[in-house]
Protein backbone atom coordinates (compact mmCIF):
# COMPACT_ATOMS: atom_id res chain seq x y z
CA UNK A 1 0.00 0.00 0.00
CA UNK A 2 1.28 3.51 -0.71
CA UNK A 3 2.05 5.98 2.01
CA UNK A 4 4.79 4.88 4.38
CA UNK A 5 5.05 7.08 7.48
CA UNK A 6 8.01 9.42 7.57
CA UNK A 7 9.51 10.42 10.89
CA UNK A 8 12.92 11.91 11.57
CA UNK A 9 14.69 13.17 14.68
CA UNK A 10 16.04 16.21 12.87
CA UNK A 11 14.12 18.79 10.92
CA UNK A 12 14.60 18.37 7.15
CA UNK A 13 16.61 21.26 5.75
CA UNK A 14 14.46 23.82 4.01
CA UNK A 15 15.31 27.38 2.98
CA UNK A 16 12.16 29.58 3.05
CA UNK A 17 11.73 31.89 0.07
CA UNK A 18 8.66 33.80 1.28
CA UNK A 19 6.08 33.41 4.06
CA UNK A 20 5.21 29.79 3.25
CA UNK A 21 6.21 28.41 6.69
CA UNK A 22 4.08 31.04 8.42
CA UNK A 23 1.07 30.26 6.22
CA UNK A 24 1.47 26.53 6.83
CA UNK A 25 1.68 26.93 10.61
CA UNK A 26 -1.42 29.15 10.74
CA UNK A 27 -3.34 26.71 8.54
CA UNK A 28 -2.25 23.81 10.74
CA UNK A 29 -3.43 25.60 13.88
CA UNK A 30 -6.92 25.88 12.37
CA UNK A 31 -7.01 22.41 10.79
CA UNK A 32 -7.15 23.87 7.30
CA UNK A 33 -5.97 21.87 4.26
CA UNK A 34 -3.11 23.18 2.10
CA UNK A 35 -2.75 23.16 -1.69
CA UNK A 36 0.81 23.68 -3.00
CA UNK A 37 1.37 24.62 -6.65
CA UNK A 38 4.76 24.65 -8.34
CA UNK A 39 7.06 23.11 -10.96
CA UNK A 40 8.80 19.78 -10.55
CA UNK A 41 11.79 19.82 -8.23
CA UNK A 42 11.19 23.26 -6.72
CA UNK A 43 10.99 22.00 -3.12
CA UNK A 44 7.32 21.19 -2.55
CA UNK A 45 7.93 17.76 -1.04
CA UNK A 46 10.92 18.93 0.99
CA UNK A 47 8.83 21.79 2.36
CA UNK A 48 6.12 19.39 3.55
CA UNK A 49 8.75 17.13 5.14
CA UNK A 50 10.28 20.15 6.86
CA UNK A 51 6.93 21.32 8.24
CA UNK A 52 5.98 17.83 9.44
CA UNK A 53 9.27 17.64 11.34
CA UNK A 54 8.85 21.15 12.69
CA UNK A 55 5.31 20.43 13.92
CA UNK A 56 6.30 17.02 15.27
CA UNK A 57 3.75 15.09 13.22
CA UNK A 58 3.98 11.88 11.24
CA UNK A 59 3.89 12.30 7.49
CA UNK A 60 2.18 9.89 5.10
CA UNK A 61 3.11 10.63 1.49
CA UNK A 62 1.17 9.25 -1.47
CA UNK A 63 2.39 9.65 -5.06
CA UNK A 64 -0.81 10.03 -7.08
CA UNK A 65 -1.27 8.33 -10.46
CA UNK A 66 -3.99 7.27 -12.88
CA UNK A 67 -4.50 3.89 -11.24
CA UNK A 68 -4.79 5.22 -7.68
CA UNK A 69 -8.18 4.20 -6.25
CA UNK A 70 -10.09 5.49 -3.26
CA UNK A 71 -9.39 2.13 -1.59
CA UNK A 72 -5.64 2.81 -1.94
CA UNK A 73 -6.18 5.93 0.17
CA UNK A 74 -8.89 4.82 2.57
CA UNK A 75 -8.22 1.09 2.99
CA UNK A 76 -9.70 -2.27 2.05
CA UNK A 77 -10.64 -5.67 3.36
CA UNK A 78 -7.89 -8.27 3.02
CA UNK A 79 -7.82 -12.01 3.49
CA UNK A 80 -5.43 -13.37 6.11
CA UNK A 81 -4.81 -16.64 7.93
CA UNK A 82 -7.64 -15.88 10.33
CA UNK A 83 -10.09 -14.73 7.71
CA UNK A 84 -11.03 -11.32 6.38
CA UNK A 85 -9.73 -8.20 8.09
CA UNK A 86 -9.73 -4.46 7.43
CA UNK A 87 -6.50 -2.59 6.72
CA UNK A 88 -6.44 1.21 6.88
CA UNK A 89 -4.98 3.15 3.97
CA UNK A 90 -2.55 6.05 4.49
CA UNK A 91 -5.31 8.66 4.53
CA UNK A 92 -7.29 6.78 7.18
CA UNK A 93 -4.19 6.23 9.32
CA UNK A 94 -3.40 9.95 9.18
CA UNK A 95 -6.99 10.81 10.13
CA UNK A 96 -6.91 8.47 13.12
CA UNK A 97 -3.40 9.39 14.33
CA UNK A 98 -3.39 13.14 13.76
CA UNK A 99 -0.72 12.95 11.09
CA UNK A 100 -0.19 14.88 7.86
CA UNK A 101 -1.35 13.14 4.68
CA UNK A 102 0.44 14.53 1.63
CA UNK A 103 -0.95 13.70 -1.82
CA UNK A 104 1.74 14.54 -4.35
CA UNK A 105 0.58 15.50 -7.87
CA UNK A 106 -3.08 15.27 -6.93
CA UNK A 107 -4.26 16.03 -10.48
CA UNK A 108 -2.80 12.69 -11.62
CA UNK A 109 -5.40 10.89 -9.50
CA UNK A 110 -8.79 9.92 -10.89
CA UNK A 111 -11.70 12.25 -10.24
CA UNK A 112 -13.64 9.57 -8.35
CA UNK A 113 -10.66 9.20 -6.04
CA UNK A 114 -10.32 12.86 -5.12
CA UNK A 115 -14.02 13.10 -4.21
CA UNK A 116 -13.26 11.16 -1.02
CA UNK A 117 -11.28 14.22 0.16
CA UNK A 118 -14.23 16.64 0.13
CA UNK A 119 -15.68 15.90 3.59
CA UNK A 120 -12.17 16.04 5.06
CA UNK A 121 -11.29 19.33 3.42
CA UNK A 122 -14.22 21.36 4.71
CA UNK A 123 -15.66 22.13 8.14
CA UNK A 124 -16.96 18.60 8.61
CA UNK A 125 -13.46 17.04 8.80
CA UNK A 126 -14.89 13.55 8.56
CA UNK A 127 -13.95 10.44 6.58
CA UNK A 128 -16.84 8.06 5.83
CA UNK A 129 -15.70 4.44 5.49
CA UNK A 130 -18.48 2.82 3.48
CA UNK A 131 -16.83 -0.59 3.63
CA UNK A 132 -16.91 -0.71 7.45
CA UNK A 133 -19.84 1.59 8.17
CA UNK A 134 -17.63 3.96 10.16
CA UNK A 135 -17.62 7.74 9.93
CA UNK A 136 -14.30 8.92 11.34
CA UNK A 137 -13.92 12.36 12.83
CA UNK A 138 -10.44 13.65 12.05
CA UNK A 139 -7.99 13.91 14.92
CA UNK A 140 -7.43 17.59 15.85
CA UNK A 141 -3.85 17.39 14.52
CA UNK A 142 -4.79 15.79 11.21
CA UNK A 143 -3.82 17.87 8.19
CA UNK A 144 -4.41 17.29 4.49
CA UNK A 145 -1.81 18.63 2.05
CA UNK A 146 -1.94 18.22 -1.73
CA UNK A 147 0.31 19.46 -4.52
CA UNK A 148 0.48 19.63 -8.27
CA UNK A 149 2.51 21.09 -11.10
CA UNK A 150 0.44 23.74 -12.95
CA UNK A 151 2.58 23.13 -16.05
CA UNK A 152 0.98 19.69 -16.46
CA UNK A 153 -2.56 21.00 -16.51
CA UNK A 154 -4.74 20.46 -19.57
CA UNK A 155 -8.43 20.20 -20.39
CA UNK A 156 -8.59 16.67 -19.00
CA UNK A 157 -6.63 17.32 -15.82
CA UNK A 158 -6.98 19.87 -13.11
CA UNK A 159 -8.79 20.30 -9.82
CA UNK A 160 -12.45 21.20 -9.97
CA UNK A 161 -13.36 24.58 -8.44
CA UNK A 162 -15.39 22.75 -5.79
CA UNK A 163 -12.19 21.01 -4.71
CA UNK A 164 -9.78 23.93 -5.05
CA UNK A 165 -11.89 26.25 -2.93
CA UNK A 166 -11.60 23.97 0.07
CA UNK A 167 -7.86 24.68 0.37
CA UNK A 168 -5.49 27.36 1.53
CA UNK A 169 -3.10 27.67 -1.44
CA UNK A 170 0.61 28.39 -1.82
CA UNK A 171 2.45 29.00 -5.09
CA UNK A 172 6.05 27.82 -5.31
CA UNK A 173 8.65 28.74 -7.89
CA UNK A 174 12.35 28.14 -8.24
CA UNK A 175 14.40 30.03 -5.63
CA UNK A 176 16.28 33.20 -6.57
CA UNK A 177 20.00 32.83 -7.33
CA UNK A 178 21.22 33.60 -3.81
CA UNK A 179 18.75 31.23 -2.16
CA UNK A 180 19.40 28.46 -4.69
CA UNK A 181 23.15 28.78 -4.19
CA UNK A 182 22.68 28.48 -0.44
CA UNK A 183 20.47 25.42 -0.91
CA UNK A 184 23.01 23.83 -3.23
CA UNK A 185 25.89 24.32 -0.80
CA UNK A 186 23.84 22.96 2.12
CA UNK A 187 22.41 19.95 0.28
CA UNK A 188 25.46 18.83 -1.68
CA UNK A 189 28.49 20.09 0.26
CA UNK A 190 29.91 21.70 -2.89
CA UNK A 191 31.94 24.90 -2.50
CA UNK A 192 30.21 28.27 -2.87
CA UNK A 193 31.93 29.28 -6.14
CA UNK A 194 31.03 26.04 -7.91
CA UNK A 195 27.49 26.22 -6.56
CA UNK A 196 27.17 29.77 -7.86
CA UNK A 197 28.35 28.73 -11.34
CA UNK A 198 25.85 25.85 -11.37
CA UNK A 199 23.04 28.20 -10.41
CA UNK A 200 24.06 30.63 -13.18
CA UNK A 201 24.12 27.71 -15.61
CA UNK A 202 20.66 26.63 -14.49
CA UNK A 203 19.36 30.17 -14.91
CA UNK A 204 20.60 30.20 -18.49
CA UNK A 205 18.94 26.83 -19.21
CA UNK A 206 15.67 28.03 -17.71
CA UNK A 207 15.75 30.96 -20.10
CA UNK A 208 15.85 28.53 -23.01
CA UNK A 209 12.10 28.30 -22.44
CA UNK A 210 9.52 25.68 -23.30
CA UNK A 211 10.40 25.98 -27.01
CA UNK A 212 13.60 24.00 -26.38
CA UNK A 213 12.91 22.21 -23.10
CA UNK A 214 9.73 20.42 -22.09
CA UNK A 215 10.45 21.43 -18.52
CA UNK A 216 13.04 23.71 -16.90
CA UNK A 217 15.87 22.14 -14.87
CA UNK A 218 14.92 21.76 -11.24
CA UNK A 219 16.85 22.55 -8.09
CA UNK A 220 16.82 18.79 -7.48
CA UNK A 221 18.79 18.18 -10.70
CA UNK A 222 21.29 20.84 -9.67
CA UNK A 223 21.84 19.08 -6.36
CA UNK A 224 22.43 15.79 -8.19
CA UNK A 225 24.96 17.51 -10.46
CA UNK A 226 26.78 19.12 -7.54
CA UNK A 227 27.04 15.84 -5.65
CA UNK A 228 28.52 14.09 -8.70
CA UNK A 229 31.04 16.88 -9.14
CA UNK A 230 31.93 16.85 -5.45
CA UNK A 231 32.80 13.15 -5.69
CA UNK A 232 35.35 13.98 -8.40
CA UNK A 233 33.38 13.65 -11.62
CA UNK A 234 34.35 15.93 -14.49
CA UNK A 235 31.93 18.92 -14.61
CA UNK A 236 31.02 18.35 -18.27
CA UNK A 237 30.35 14.66 -17.66
CA UNK A 238 28.33 15.43 -14.53
CA UNK A 239 26.24 18.03 -16.38
CA UNK A 240 25.68 15.59 -19.24
CA UNK A 241 24.45 12.84 -16.93
CA UNK A 242 22.45 15.06 -14.56
CA UNK A 243 21.17 17.84 -16.82
CA UNK A 244 21.38 17.15 -20.56
CA UNK A 245 20.21 13.53 -20.45
CA UNK A 246 17.32 13.94 -17.97
CA UNK A 247 16.02 17.13 -19.60
CA UNK A 248 15.73 15.85 -23.16
CA UNK A 249 15.96 12.82 -25.45
CA UNK A 250 16.56 14.98 -28.50
CA UNK A 251 20.24 15.08 -29.56
CA UNK A 252 19.93 18.64 -30.90
CA UNK A 253 18.48 19.88 -27.61
CA UNK A 254 21.12 17.99 -25.65
CA UNK A 255 23.80 19.64 -27.79
CA UNK A 256 22.30 23.05 -27.05
CA UNK A 257 22.30 22.30 -23.33
CA UNK A 258 25.95 21.25 -23.45
CA UNK A 259 26.85 24.44 -25.32
CA UNK A 260 25.47 26.37 -22.37
CA UNK A 261 27.30 24.07 -19.97
CA UNK A 262 30.63 24.72 -21.68
CA UNK A 263 30.04 28.45 -21.46
CA UNK A 264 30.00 28.08 -17.65
CA UNK A 265 32.45 25.20 -17.17
CA UNK A 266 35.53 24.93 -19.36
CA UNK A 267 35.94 21.45 -20.85
CA UNK A 268 38.18 19.31 -18.70
CA UNK A 269 41.33 17.79 -20.28
CA UNK A 270 39.85 14.30 -20.26
CA UNK A 271 36.53 15.30 -21.83
CA UNK A 272 37.62 13.91 -25.19
CA UNK A 273 38.26 10.55 -23.53
CA UNK A 274 34.81 10.72 -21.93
CA UNK A 275 33.18 11.48 -25.29
CA UNK A 276 34.60 8.25 -26.72
CA UNK A 277 32.37 6.40 -24.28
CA UNK A 278 29.36 8.74 -24.57
CA UNK A 279 28.05 9.10 -28.14
CA UNK A 280 25.49 11.76 -27.21
CA UNK A 281 28.13 13.97 -25.62
CA UNK A 282 30.42 13.38 -28.58
CA UNK A 283 27.68 14.41 -31.05
CA UNK A 284 26.97 17.50 -28.97
CA UNK A 285 30.60 18.58 -29.28
CA UNK A 286 30.32 19.02 -33.03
Amino acid sequence: MPGAPKTAPDTAYYRPTSNETDVFEHAASHGLPILIKGPTGCGKTRFVQHMADKLGRKLYTVACHDDLTSADLVGRHLIGSNGTYWQDGPLTRAVREGAICYLDEIIEARKDTTVVLHPLADDRRILPLDATGECLEAHPDFMLVVSYNPGYRNLLKGLKPSTRQRFVALSFGYPDANAETEILVSESGIDFDTASRLVQLCGALRHMGSHDLEEAPSTRLLIHTARMMLSGMDPIAACTACLAEPLSDDPTTQAAILDVVRAHFAAAPHEAQYNQHNPVSSRASH
